[in-house]
């Protein structure tokens, strides 16, 4: 009897191997028929980004006499110019980013305790900007700011100051407009990540005696992070490579690594140095990007839990 029941336990165990066998090739299957499926946009991927990238790259470790060498990344290190050209690229998006926090996060708050019709009418007038052109909004501002704009008269009208101040052509100007255009890039992520909170936290942390103010920073603050993290990084990453608004309401006054490439190409038409900028905005933009995630997960970035 014993014989028998260890032979039927060993045809169990058995059938148990040969059932895991049979799955994980089904998983394995499974695997390379998804491959199969994607590869036509992975190579597709590869042809648009990976190619061009990598010619990048090489471009940049050309030197003005067609050999290789790195006389791009040294003019880089030696000319203070360009470390001030990176340091004002850091501080416009640094500031644009911080502006973009302290107008939007409460906007998007507001939105957040709106009935949901109230909401999506208010989120049109954040979206509309989406559906006009840039140029087209930033010479829109150039018009506004300039010393016989609408801004000056009206402050001069109001009483605010007495004669047209310069507050285009310079930093001023530039961080008007590029937080005008990246202001909506940070208020959607930070709204979705408050909407998604559940609002039975804050009626938890009432009844537990908080005030609704220290709820809002022990509890709602906390929670919606993520959607601020992402939202700042957003922001910061695309006004890395911004050209249009800072070269238009800049006035040649602040330029950015984006202007810096273009005057290489078009005046000098050195390809070498306009790549080794771009090499080193994209490494800088990846080595940020790492550094956000060790922080906070990539799925929490995206909105997941």
């Amino acid at each position: 009897m014993a014989v028998a029941v260890d032979s039927s336990a060993l045809k169990q165990i058995d059938a148990s191997d040969m059932h895991e066998e049979g799955l994980k090739r089904d998983a394995q299957y499974e695997r390379l028929a998804l491959l199969g499926l994607c590869s036509p946009a992975l190579l597709l991927v590869m042809i648009v980004l990976i190619v061009p990238v990598g010619w990048l790259f090489f471009v940049s470790f050309i030197g003005a006499d067609g050999q290789f060498s790195l006389e791009n990344y040294e003019r880089m290190i030696n000319r203070k110019s360009y470390r001030r050209i990176l340091y004002t690229t850091f501080e416009v998006s640094v500031l644009t980013t911080v502006i973009c926090i302290c107008i939007g996060y409460p906007f998007a708050y507001f939105l957040s305790q709106l009935p949901r019709r109230a909401a999506n009418l208010c989120l049109i007038a954040v979206l509309l900007p989406f559906w006009t052109s840039l140029l087209v909004r930033t010479y829109a501002w150039l018009v506004l700011l300039q010393k016989r704009g609408l801004v000056n008269e009206w402050a001069i009208g109001m009483g605010l100051w007495d004669e047209p101040i310069k507050i285009v052509h310079n930093m001023t100007g530039t961080l008007i407009g590029m937080a005008h255009i990246m202001l909506p890039f940070l208020i959607l992520p930070v709204y979705s990540s408050m909407k998604a909170i559940d609002r039975d936290y804050l009626k938890a942390a009432s009844n537990l005696g908080a005030s609704p103010v220290r709820a809002f920073w022990t509890v709602f603050f906390p929670l919606s992070l993520p959607g601020l993290f992402a939202g700042s990084l957003i922001v910061f990453v695309l006004c890395l490579g911004f050209f249009v608004t800072p070269a238009v309401l800049g006035g040649g006054k602040v330029i950015m690594v984006s202007m810096k490439i273009a005057s290489n190409i078009e005046l000098f038409v050195n390809w070498g140095a306009a790549s080794a900028l771009g090499v080193v905005l994209l490494v800088l933009t990846i080595a940020l990007l790492w550094i956000a995630a060790r922080f906070v997960r990539l799925e929490r970035l995206v909105g997941g839990h």
